[in-house]
């Protein structure tokens, strides 16, 4: 599932590609992706001569902002836009086409066909699911290491289960927790309740250099994800730990071991991320 560096690299990819284009038509051939409003039609209607203004993101979901209405967009596991001329061959994976005035398409195309659309009134879009649940942004402000203790206090799960509760922070995922517990020398089992205000301070930090890291070079290609260009992320040749069981750790050489944490497949390193006796 592409995490908050992937999903912010497609907003900005897209951002390039379809700002300032007009609605003309929407075609949709996997209706159960279309979540509000429950009436395809609807949401068909409501978007004709609708112009993308500007794309926003919170957490893992796009925010597409139109004259009068904001689509909340989740890729999910392997959902991708790209933009082709309305001409090309449409591919059978191919699920909703946003057809432009211009002769251009924006085509979101989904494998699994888990992605997930909802339309709002703009403005309403924080207000309700799936947006409204969601913890703070760790770019925010919001998200301050005293934030992260108070939350971590009040809980027993491991401190990888609270990491990727999105109501606790937002857009983290396996990838970047496995490598923000790395950086900070935290076995992902631990009880979140049992790190020190340092240990936090350390955590929250990481967090954040990892994200922004992620960011600066387009995300992580793992398995299928590309950018709306069909370009490749490339931090997976920065990742520490994740996807590299049994490789030597590249910090002391130690083999990276995998369990399953919080219904997870998890990665670490045994000595630099020891568990508390």
């Amino acid at each position: 599932m592409p995490e908050l560096p992937e999903v912010e690299t497609i907003r900005r990819t897209l951002e390039t590609l379809v700002i300032g284009k007009k609605i003309k038509s929407v075609s949709i051939y996997w209706p159960k992706i279309i979540k509000r409003p429950e009436i395809v039609e609807q949401f068909q209607d409501a978007l004709v001569d609708q112009t993308i203004l500007s794309i926003g993101r919170r957490g893992k979901f796009l925010i597409f902002y139109t004259d009068d209405y904001a689509l909340v967009s989740h890729l999910r596991m392997e959902g991708k836009y790209r933009v082709f001329p309305t001409d090309e061959p449409i591919d059978k994976h191919t699920h909703v086409i946003f057809h432009f005035t211009d002769h251009f398409d924006l085509r979101y195309n989904d494998v699994r066909k888990f992605g997930t659309m909802h339309l709002f009134n703009k403005g309403k879009e924080l207000d309700s699911e799936p947006l409204v649940q969601l913890g703070p942004e760790p770019f925010f402000e919001d998200f301050t290491a005293a934030y992260l203790y108070a939350k971590l206090q009040k809980t027993e799960r491991s401190i990888k289960a609270v990491l990727l509760d999105q109501k606790v922070v937002t857009g983290l995922g396996n990838i970047y927790v496995d490598e923000s517990l790395f950086r900070a020398g935290i076995y992902p089992e631990r009880k979140a309740k049992s790190l020190t205000k340092k240990e936090v301070n350390k955590l929250h930090k990481e967090i954040i250099s990892t994200l922004q890291e992620a960011v600066d070079k387009g995300g992580s290609t793992i398995r299928s994800y590309i950018n709306s260009q069909g370009q490749m992320g490339m931090f997976q040749l920065n990742l520490f730990v994740y996807g590299r069981k049994g490789e030597a750790c590249r910090k002391c050489g130690t083999l990276i071991e995998k369990n399953v944490t919080a219904g997870r497949g998890t990665h670490y390193c045994p000595n630099c991320q020891r568990k508390r006796k």
